[in-house]
């Protein structure tokens, strides 16, 4: 049977696993170590022990734990409350402020776990009840917990940067750098989308702006400092070259349990969570790369990326011309397909294409974690519709995904702007990578 065939069958095989729900991971292992004993018998042993352990001993991947530790302990000692308060206290004056600080929060709490889905829980835990009580429009408010939800896997620590630097071989420090000025853009437009639902329609918010004193401010913002310093020290460290990424990720889980103890909010109870919720995260996160190799060298013995290559060549298409295609593919399988499923499955595909025609990949993985972002809302999937969904389980999905229409055309502009000035995302990395 020929390579492109079995790749063909292989990919079908692995949607249809994916349709009846089966997990990601282990979607891919089977269809990989199927794919592998079809083309070359003799080398599938081999080929998945030794995969599995090399991704298990990869030392690049200590911060997938380090970094989801440092999100779980900054929800456990109450930095993430403190956060959404001094977002309120400095965005008090203007209509609509709860929402806007509900992003704002969002933005800074993805800066501490690198998770879209613990960003989207832990504010809309927080913040929803608030906009209930000053009866904000149910649409507006869930729809800026989601969307604010999804900059957890585009601001550095990123767990989607992290995912995508692994399987294309990239540096994980610059993939963060990459992602700060994209992640600050996209949450002023999200900031912008809420402005002018809020203009359009002032009901939407209808709690009055109350002018908040600088005193109040400085008294909100000192509480959140534990969050800010952390934020600076570990993203700081990285772009002043203190130290990589990995060590960041310690550092940074380090400050967070510092903090907790010295809030004293690390009881038995709490503990037992945090370190579950890590450990069940990480495991997810490492069954899902097992699988991802493996199914990355079974594509690689079918030679399809080869042959995908020399069509692209044939046809006369510019890397650009490529990126918006697989862009626009990416966009439309975010409306049915798990975030990480699509950037394990086409991101092997797509990778040789894209280098053969010099398209610069960090740049692509900060466009492709951004349409990641755009599935996280987009019907009928939207996982992150369904994490606020058991936050207020009294509004109904229609009006959850009503509420998200504004903040999806803001990352579609996001992505447009950064299609046509690469320079957004590529700049710091540049500037300090060279």
């Amino acid at each position: 049977m020929d390579g492109p065939v079995v790749a063909l069958l292989g990919v079908l095989a692995l949607l249809a696993l994916l349709v009846i729900r089966v997990p990601v991971g282990l979607a891919m292992l089977a269809v990989g170590v199927a794919g592998i004993a079809l083309i070359r018998p003799g080398a599938t042993l081999p080929v998945v022990a030794g995969e599995i352990f090399a991704v298990a001993s990869k030392y690049s991947l200590t911060i997938i734990p380090l970094f989801m530790l440092m999100g779980g302990l900054a929800v456990a000692s109450g930095m993430s409350r403190d956060l959404y308060q001094a977002a309120h206290a400095w965005l008090g004056g203007v209509r609509g402020s709860l929402a806007s600080a509900s992003i704002v929060a969002c933005a800074g709490f993805s800066a501490l776990s690198g998770s879209s889905l613990a960003a989207a829980l832990t504010m809309g835990r927080v913040s929803l009840p608030e906009m209930r009580r000053f009866r904000y429009d149910d649409a507006l408010a869930t729809g800026a917990i989601a969307a604010g939800g999804t900059l957890g896997i585009l601001i550095p620590p990123s767990a989607g940067l992290v995912i995508y630097g692994i399987l294309t071989e990239e540096s994980i420090g610059r993939l963060f750098i990459a992602g700060v000025m994209p992640g600050i853009l996209l949450t002023l437009l999200f900031l912008l989308a809420v402005w002018i639902v809020v203009w359009r329609d002032p009901e939407k918010a209808p709690e009055r702006a109350v002018p908040v004193s600088w005193r109040e401010r400085w008294q909100a913002t000192r509480r959140a400092v534990w969050v800010a310093g952390i934020v600076v020290l570990t993203i700081g460290g990285i772009y002043a070259g203190v130290f990589s990424a990995i060590e960041a990720a310690g550092v940074g889980a380090l400050l967070a349990l510092i903090a907790a103890l010295a809030r004293r909010a690390l009881t038995s109870e709490a503990v037992r969570e945090v370190v579950g919720v890590t450990l069940q995260a990480s495991g997810t996160a490492f069954l899902i790369l097992f699988g991802a190799f493996t199914f990355k060298v079974f594509l690689g013995f079918t030679e399809i990326a080869f042959l995908a290559s020399q069509w692209v060549a044939s046809q006369g298409l510019s890397g650009t011309h490529v990126v918006i295609i697989v862009l626009a593919m990416f966009v439309v399988l975010g409306t049915f397909l798990d975030g990480f499923a699509m950037l394990v499955l086409t991101v092997p595909l797509v990778q040789p294409v894209l280098e053969s025609l010099g398209v610069d990949m960090v740049w692509f993985g900060v466009l492709i974690v951004i349409t990641l972002e755009m599935g996280l809302i987009s019907p009928p999937v939207g996982l992150n519709i369904f994490v606020v969904k058991g936050v207020a389980p009294d509004v109904p999905v229609h009006t959850m995904y009503r509420g998200i229409a504004p903040f999806w055309l803001a990352m579609l502009f996001a992505l447009i702007l950064l299609v046509a000035i690469p320079a957004l995302a590529t700049f710091l990395p540049d500037g300090m990578y060279g």
